[in-house]
C-alpha cells in the first residue's frame, strides 16, 4: 500500500527522484481513497492513496529499502522479512478459505508458540494508521499476513504451478493455477467445488495445523558431550554429559537459560514447562542438578536411557532434543575368520576347531567396504565399559542393546576358552553362526576360511555343485532325485552327515543307490573302497537287495541277516569284498562287537526314526559302529515330538544339535509348550543345512503322482457299543477320583482312551470272546458296517484296498470276516510275520494274477518300507492319532510307480472320543509336521473336568 499526500492545489505526481521501480509502480494510479493522518502535533489530516495488489506491495517494500522511509514502511518490511523466514523454514501449511461463496486454497503460518510470540511483538509495534482506519485491526494485518504467505509459497512454486491435468484452483490474484493443490480437497474433479466440501476440507486442515504446532514450547534441550578425559572410562569413573536448557527467541536462534535475567513471568513458564520434561522423561528426576544454570548433568546410564527412549519421550510431550553430532550410532558387526581346515575337509569337517589353525573372532563397525574392524586393544577397551553408550578411540558410540559391550564379551570369552584348550565344537559354532545375536551381542555376517560352514553362513545351505546325471541300469532319476544324489554326494565329500527326508514314496533308496554307484565307478573319495552299511527294518531289507540288484548289479551285496549270518573271520571276508552290507536293527543290536570292530565308508540307516529313543539299545550299538560318513533315510523327521529330531540329527553329527537337555531348554520346551516362533525359525536355520525334505505337494513332484482324495468317514455305535462305552467312561471318572490312584493317573487315561477305541471297532474285539462279528444277520459295529460296503462296492469296481489297524487281534477278526464276505483269502500283515512269508505276501499284493484285492495290515508292521501300488483305496479303520504315522501307512499306495488316484478314508465314531480327538488334530495337523508332539500321552495332563468333556458320550453316537 503506498501513501502519496493531498496538497491543496496540487495534483499527484510521481517524485523524480524516486526508485526506478517505486516510480513504474505508482505511474499513472489513480489516488482517491481518503484515508486519516495523525500528524506530529496530533491534527488529523486526510491524505489520497492509491491501492496495490499483494505482487506489487512485496515490489514496493523490497524497493523501498534503499530509502529513509518512515516507520510505517519499515513496520510492513519487518512483517515481510518475517514472513519470508518462515516460508523458508517451510513452517507454512495449505488451507480452505471460502470469499463470495467460492471455495479458495490458500498457505498460512503454522501457529507455532514462536510464530505466536513474533505476532504478539510485531503487533504491539503496529502503526497507530492501521488501528484509525480498520474496524478489526487484528484481523486486517492477519489477513494480509496470510495474502503475503499465499503469495511467496506459490512463488517458490513457481516451477510446477502449471498443471497439466488442467485442473485450477482459484488462488489469489492472477488466477494462480495449481492442480496439486486443489487435488487436497477430498473428492476434487475439474467441475467446481461445491460450498459444502470447502467447508469440511477447512475444518480438516485446521485441525491439523492445530495439532502441528499447538502444544509445542519455545524450550529446547541440548546434549553436550563430557569433557575429553586422557584415560578412557571405566566401571569407577562417574562421566557426567550437561543436558543444557535453552529458549528459542522470535528468530529462531537458541540461548541458554540464564535464570537470574528472566522476567519473573518467564522464569515461571519455564519451570512449569522443566516440570513437564521431568513427568516426560522420569530420569531427570535423579539428574545432579548445575548450581549456575537450569541444566541438568547426567550420567552415562541416565544418557543411555535418554537416546532409547527419552527423547521420543520428550518429543511427544513437545520438546525438541538436539544431540551432539559426534555421538556416533553403530551397527557392530561379527566375522569368523579361520586358516584352511588341516588335511582332508572331509575328515576334519566335523572335528571342531582344534583341526583350524589362527580361528579367530572379529569385531567390525559398520558393513561391506566402509566397515572399520576393532582391534585387540579396542575391544580390551570396550570391556571396561557397560551399557549402549562407550567410547571408543575418543569417540563416544551408541549401540542398541549395548551390543558392542555384549560381543566384546563374547569375543574375551572365545579367547579365555580358546587359551584353556576348550574352544567351542563345530556344532556349537555352527549354532552361534545361524542364531540370532542373543550370545554374540552382534550378528554374524561372515565366515571364511572355515570349509563347508562358509557356505552355510553365506547362503543358509550347502551348495552342492552339479553332477552329470546319475547312470543306474534300469532307471533314470526324476530332476527332484537328481538333486538329491547331488546334495548326498557333496555331503559325503565333506564327511557331513545327511537326513534324506523325503516323503514317503518319492524314492530315497534309489538316491542312495545312485550315490554307491557314482562311488564304485572311482569318482567317490580314496577311501570308498571300503563297504556301506545299510541298517532297515526286517520288512526292508528284501527290497533293499532287490532295488540294489536292479538299479546298480555291479554293487556287490551281502545280507547279514538270519541265524547261518557270517561272523568272525568269515565276516570280515565279507566284508573285504563287498560293497554293500545289509543288516536289520535287531541284527544289529546283536551284533554290536562285530561291526563295531570294522570300518566302514558309511552307514545308512533306513526308517531312522526307529533310533529316535537314544536310550535302546539299537540306538546305542548302532551309534559305537564307525563310519567316516552317516545318512538317515526317514519320511517322518519329527514323528512325535522334537527330541526325533534331535535323536537322527544326533546320529548323522554327533553333538551338533547339543546335549538332550540343552536341547530341550533351548528349543523343545520353548517350541512345543509356548509356540516361540523365535526358537522355531532358528531350530530351522541350524538344521536346514543337513536334512533336504521335499514333500509331495511340491510343485517339482506333483507331475508325478496322482491325486490323492482324502475323507473323514464318520460312523455310529450300536446300542451294545453304546452300553460298553459307557460302562468305560464311568469306570474311569470313578478310578480319577480315587486319591490312591492318581499317581497312575496317566496310565489309567490312557488305558481307559485304548478300551474306548476297541469298543468303537467292535464289541468282540473289545470283550475278545471270540463271539462272531454279526449277531441275527445285523451287525454289531457301525464301523464294520460301513467297512463292509466300502470294501465291497470297491472290489465290484475293480478297485484294491489297504485297510491299516493299530491293533493285530481287530486285524485277525477283519481278515477272517472279510475273506468270507469277498469269497477270497484276505492276508494279513503283522509285526509277528517272518520275513520271506512278509516278502511272498507283499510280492503276491503287488502281482496282477489271482491277487487278493484287500489285504490288512497293522500300523507299524505295514507302515513303513513297503511298496503296495496296487492299492488305489487306503482305509484307516482306527487311529493312531499321530498325522505322520498315519501319512507313512498312506504312502504305501500313494508313491511314485502309482497310476491311479487314491482315496484315502479315515474313520471316527460320532459323538466319541474319536471325533473329538480327530478334530483337536485337525486344527493344528499344519504345525504338526514341525514340532506338535501329537499321539495320545499329551491326555493324561487334562483335568477331570476336561477328561469328562472329552470321553463323555454325546446323543448323536448311537444311530436310530
Amino acid at each position: 500500500m503506498a501513501l502519496w499526500p493531498d496538497v491543496p492545489g496540487t495534483t499527484p505526481d510521481p517524485i523524480t527522484a524516486l526508485p526506478d521501480p517505486i516510480a513504474a509502480l505508482l505511474a499513472g494510479r489513480r489516488f482517491s481513497t481518503r484515508v486519516a493522518v495523525i500528524g506530529s502535533d496530533s491534527r488529523r489530516d486526510f491524505a489520497a492513496t492509491a491501492t496495490l495488489g499483494i505482487t506489487a506491495t512485496v515490489v514496493f517494500l523490497d524497493a523501498s529499502r534503499s530509502l529513509s522511509a518512515s516507520p510505517e514502511i519499515a513496520w510492513y518490511r519487518h512483517l515481510l522479512d518475517g514472513v519470508r523466514r518462515v516460508v523458508g523454514a517451510g513452517c507454512v501449511a495449505p488451507t480452505v478459505t471460502s470469499t463470495a461463496g467460492a471455495p479458495l486454497v490458500r498457505w498460512q503460518p503454522i501457529s507455532t508458540p514462536v510464530w505466536r510470540s513474533w505476532s504478539a511483538v510485531l503487533w504491539g509495534a503496529a502503526p497507530e494508521l492501521i488501528a484509525a482506519n480498520n474496524p478489526d485491526p487484528r484481523a486486517a494485518v492477519d489477513d494480509l499476513v496470510i495474502e503475503l504467505t499465499d503469495h511467496l509459497c506459490r512463488a517458490r512454486l513457481g516451477s510446477i504451478g502449471s498443471d497439466t491435468s488442467g485442473a485450477a484452483c482459484a488462488g489469489g490474484p492472477g488466477g494462480h493455477r495449481f492442480g496439486f493443490v486443489n487435488a487436497l480437497l477430498p473428492g476434487s474433479t475439474d467441475e467446481a467445488v461445491t460450498q459444502s466440501r470447502a467447508g469440511a476440507a477447512r475444518a480438516a486442515w485446521l485441525s491439523w495445523q492445530e495439532s502441528a504446532g499447538g502444544d509445542e514450547t519455545s524450550l529446547v534441550f541440548r546434549l553436550h558431550e563430557p569433557d575429553e578425559d586422557e584415560d578412557p572410562p571405566d566401571l569407577d569413573t562417574e562421566v557426567l554429559w550437561r543436558f543444557q536448557v535453552c529458549l528459542r527467541d522470535a528468530e529462531g536462534h537458541l540461548e541458554p537459560v540464564a535464570p537470574h535475567r528472566l522476567a519473573p513471568t518467564d522464569l515461571d513458564r519455564v519451570t512449569t514447562d522443566l516440570a513437564a520434561a521431568v513427568t516426560a522423561f522420569g530420569p531427570l528426576r535423579q539428574a545432579r542438578p548445575d548450581r549456575s544454570s537450569l541444566d541438568y548433568l547426567l550420567t552415562t546410564d541416565a544418557v543411555t536411557e535418554l537416546l532409547s527412549d527419552g527423547v521420543s519421550a520428550l518429543g511427544r510431550a513437545g520438546f525438541t532434543v538436539l544431540l551432539p553430532r559426534t555421538v556416533a550410532d553403530v551397527r557392530p558387526t561379527l566375522s569368523l575368520t579361520g586358516r584352511p581346515v588341516v588335511g582332508s575337509p572331509r575328515r576334519n569337517a566335523m572335528v571342531g576347531l582344534r583341526a583350524v589353525r589362527d580361528f579367530q573372532w572379529r569385531l567390525a563397525l559398520g558393513t561391506g567396504g566402509d566397515a572399520v574392524t576393532l582391534s585387540d586393544a579396542d575391544i580390551d577397551e570396550l570391556a571396561r565399559q557397560k551399557g549402549a553408550l562407550v567410547r571408543v578411540r575418543g569417540i563416544w558410540m551408541h549401540a542398541e542393546g549395548a551390543a558392542l559391550t555384549r560381543a566384546a564379551g563374547f569375543i574375551a570369552a572365545q579367547r579365555a576358552a580358546a587359551a584353556a584348550g576348550t574352544p567351542p565344537g563345530m556344532g556349537e559354532l555352527l549354532d552361534l553362526v545361524t542364531g540370532a545375536d542373543d550370545r554374540t551381542g552382534v550378528p554374524v555376517t561372515t565366515v571364511s576360511g572355515m570349509s563347508w560352514l562358509d557356505d552355510i553362513a553365506d547362503a543358509g545351505s550347502l551348495r552342492p555343485p552339479e553332477l552329470p546325471a546319475a547312470t543306474l541300469s534300469d532307471a533314470t532319476l526324476r530332476p527332484y532325485q537328481q538333486r538329491g544324489f547331488e546334495w548326498l554326494t557333496h555331503l559325503s565329500g565333506l564327511g557331513v552327515g545327511a537326513v534324506l527326508a523325503d516323503d514317503m514314496g518319492l524314492g530315497k533308496t534309489v538316491q542312495v543307490i545312485a550315490v554307491l554307484a557314482h562311488e564304485r565307478r572311482g569318482s567317490g573319495p580314496d577311501d570308498a573302497s571300503l563297504p556301506t552299511l545299510v541298517i532297515c527294518p526286517m520288512s526292508v531289507i528284501g527290497n533293499w537287495q532287490r532295488e540294489i540288484g536292479r538299479f546298480a548289479p555291479e554293487l556287490g551285496v551281502v545280507m547279514h541277516h538270519g541265524p547261518h549270518r557270517a561272523g568272525g573271520a568269515a565276516f570280515a571276508a565279507q566284508h573285504r569284498d563287498a560293497d554293500v552290507v545289509i543288516t536289520t536293527f535287531a541284527t544289529a543290536t546283536r551284533d554290536r562287537a562285530l561291526l563295531a570292530g570294522r570300518p566302514w565308508r558309511r552307514i545308512v540307516v533306513d526308517e531312522a526314526q526307529h533310533i529316535k529313543n537314544v536310550n535302546t539299545a539299537a540306538a546305542k550299538a548302532i551309534r559305537t559302529i564307525p563310519a567316516d560318513h552317516r545318512i538317515a533315510l526317514t519320511g517322518t523327521p519329527v514323528e512325535n515330538r522334537l527330541e526325533d529330531l534331535r535323536a537322527v540329527i544326533d546320529f548323522v553329527n554327533p553333538g551338533l544339535l547339543g546335549s538332550g537337555s540343552v536341547f530341550r531348554a533351548r528349543f523343545a520346551e520353548p517350541i512345543e509348550r509356548e509356540r516361540d516362533r523365535a526358537a522355531l525359525r532358528h531350530l530351522g536355520r541350524l538344521t536346514r543345512p543337513f536334512i533336504l525334505r521335499r514333500e509331495k505337494t511340491d510343485p517339482a513332484i506333483i507331475p508325478d503322482l496322482p491325486a490323492k482324495k482324502e475323507l473323514t468317514v464318520r460312523a455310529n455305535l450300536t446300542v451294545e457299543q453304546a452300553g460298553l462305552y459307557r460302562a468305560v467312561v464311568d469306570e474311569l471318572m470313578e478310578a480319577l477320583s480315587d486319591r490312591e490312584q492318581r499317581v497312575l493317573r496317566r496310565r489309567t487315561v490312557l488305558a481307559a482312551l485304548t478300551r474306548l477305541k476297541q469298543i468303537c471297532n467292535h464289541p468282540a474285539h473289545y470283550l475278545a470272546d471270540g463271539s462272531p462279528v454279526t449277531r441275527r444277520d445285523g451287525h454289531r459295529s457301525g464301523k464294520v458296517e460301513l467297512l463292509a460296503d466300502i470294501v465291497t462296492t470297491l472290489v465290484d469296481e475293480g478297485d484294491r484296498a489297504l485297510v491299516f489297524t493299530q491293533f493285530a487281534a481287530f486285524g485277525e477278526l477283519l481278515t477272517g470276516w472279510l475273506g468270507g464276505l469277498l469269497g477270497t483269502e484276505v492276508p494279513l500283515l503283522h509285526g509277528g510275520v517272518p520275513r520271506t512269508d512278509r516278502d511272498a505276501m507283499v510280492a503276491r499284493f503287488q502281482s496282477g494274477d489271482d491277487a487278493p484285492p484287500v489285504m490288512v495290515a497293522t500300523l507299524k508292521a505295514g507302515g513303513t518300507g513297503l511298496n503296495l501300488t496296487a492299492a488305489n483305496h487306503v482305509i484307516h479303520v482306527d487311529r493312531w492319532w499321530n498325522p505322520a504315522v498315519e501319512d507313512q501307512a498312506t504312502d504305501r499306495a500313494y508313491r511314485i510307480g502309482q497310476r491311479r488316484d487314491v482315496h484315502v478314508r479315515r474313520f471316527v465314531c460320532v459323538g466319541t472320543v474319536e471325533e473329538r480327538i480327530d478334530d483337536m488334530i485337525h486344527s493344528k495337523r499344519e504345525l504338526s509336521a514341525l514340532t506338535v508332539a501329537t499321539g495320545e500321552s499329551w491326555l493324561g495332563d487334562f483335568g477331570n473336568d476336561e477328561l469328562y468333556e472329552l470321553f463323555a458320550l454325546r446323543d448323536e453316537a448311537v444311530g436310530e
